[in-house]
């Protein structure tokens, strides 16, 4: 029996493992969503500040924060941030805060501040902090959202009501792409809710900064703003940390899984995706270190599966090859199909576009794994990143340098 034969059904075997576990980890995520959803949102709904840092007017920023400003929650204050009134952003939102005020006969309780470049932290951080500037002493819980995304109306009680147990100290949610006409913006829902499905009825890792919910205590109990906040890029992370190290909870709410839509460049695209790794292995770095050798593992068995093809083989070593790639081929688009099914079953108002392109959510698992282990790669050797215009250099975890701005 030829070596080469031998190692490929060494590593085919530990990745159809791995791909296997993969795909019951997506049911594992589907069947949590649908009991979640299933289940009536608790009646725990007290005093809470929604905080939104914002940067550029695209075309769905308007109508993403006209979903913030219609929440079906009783007592809320809205702070939208921007970083100065040159942005783009400052001019949209100004707008909406008059619309909202005239609209409501009184004055509305949402707030525009305009918070200057940041110096020690990363702008999208410094934009939260000063927005935290103005909140309602009398708050009790403290929300953090992204202006990308576009909540549907209970998306703030389902987000809050979770804190009613003591026992959970972070309520969050995730972005969840739809793919557009375009092959980037298919590419990019693909990728990204990948990692979307390894969230679930455990306690999550991490939160996400675009849906993220903590009480107001437990945020300055925590040390939040002084010790994690005070030198970072990263909001989720930073505070994804502070839970951790106090022996806190971080529970996913599937209620909570936000619809984003975002073209690009191709380059743009890998610009951004790198970025999340980078801040990934900065930040994260144990995690980054599995996710790299997932993908170290599944690119070799792939390319040493088709150099034994290529070799004079036995026709049986050759079937052998042959089927155990197809059946991890298979794994993967089956954990696609199941995102397709999450994304019709949580987004029913997009059943139609995702009738004609959710398919891609399983068609282009044969090209992600392939994006991600670049990106992985990248992030080894890679500690400089730019985020909406500005370049920050990662020193370390708790140490962040602005290395410059576009003021373009």
């Amino acid at each position: 029996m030829d070596s080469a034969f031998i190692i490929f059904i060494i590593l085919g075997l530990l990745l159809l493992a791995q791909s296997a576990r993969s795909l019951l980890d997506g049911f594992r995520f589907l069947r949590y969503v649908r009991r979640c959803r299933a289940q009536e949102i608790g009646d725990y709904s007290p005093k809470a500040a929604v905080v939104i840092p914002a940067t550029g007017a695209d075309a769905q920023l308007k109508a993403n924060i006209a979903g913030f400003l219609t929440q079906d929650y009783q007592q809320y204050q809205l702070v939208l941030v921007v970083c100065d009134q040159n942005d783009p952003a400052y001019t949209v939102l100004n707008e909406l805060v008059k619309e909202a005020t005239r609209s409501s006969g009184d004055p509305f309780n949402v707030t525009l501040v305009v918070a200057g470049p940041a110096h020690a932290q990363g702008q999208k951080v410094h934009n939260l902090l000063r927005g935290l500037d103005v909140v309602d002493p009398e708050t009790e819980v403290l929300v953090f959202a992204d202006a990308d995304a576009r909540p549907n109306s209970t998306w703030l009680r389902s987000l809050v009501a979770p804190l009613a147990s003591r026992d959970v100290t972070v309520s969050t949610g995730f972005r969840w792409y739809l793919p557009g006409r375009t092959f980037v913006s298919q590419l990019r829902a693909a990728w990204d809710t990948s990692i979307a499905t390894f969230l679930g009825e455990h306690d999550s890792s991490f939160p996400w900064g675009g849906s993220m919910a903590i009480r107001g205590e437990d945020f300055k109990h925590l040390l939040v703003r002084e010790r994690y906040w005070a030198s970072t890029v990263s909001d989720d992370y930073g505070l994804g940390r502070a839970v951790h190290d106090s022996g806190g909870r971080i529970r996913f709410e599937p209620r909570c899984l936000v619809a984003s839509r975002e073209d690009s460049s191709f380059a743009g695209f890998m610009r951004w995706t790198n970025r999340q790794i980078v801040i990934t292995r900065v930040y994260a770095p144990r995690l980054w270190a599995m996710g790299l050798a997932a993908h170290v593992l599944y690119s070799l068995t792939f390319v040493w599966g088709l150099f034994v093809l290529l070799e004079p083989v036995a026709g049986w070593e050759r079937i052998a090859v042959a089927a155990l790639l197809a059946v991890i081929l298979g794994l993967g688009m089956g954990k696609g199909k199941i995102r397709a099914v999450v994304a019709r079953e949580i987004f029913p108002e997009e059943r139609e576009f995702l009738g004609r392109y959710g398919k891609r959510y399983w068609q282009l698992t044969l090209l992600v794994p392939w994006v991600m282990l670049w990106n992985f790669l990248v992030a080894g050797f890679v500690r400089t990143i730019e985020w909406s215009g500005v370049r920050y250099r990662l020193r370390s975890d708790h140490e962040v340098e602005i290395v410059g701005r576009n003021l373009s």
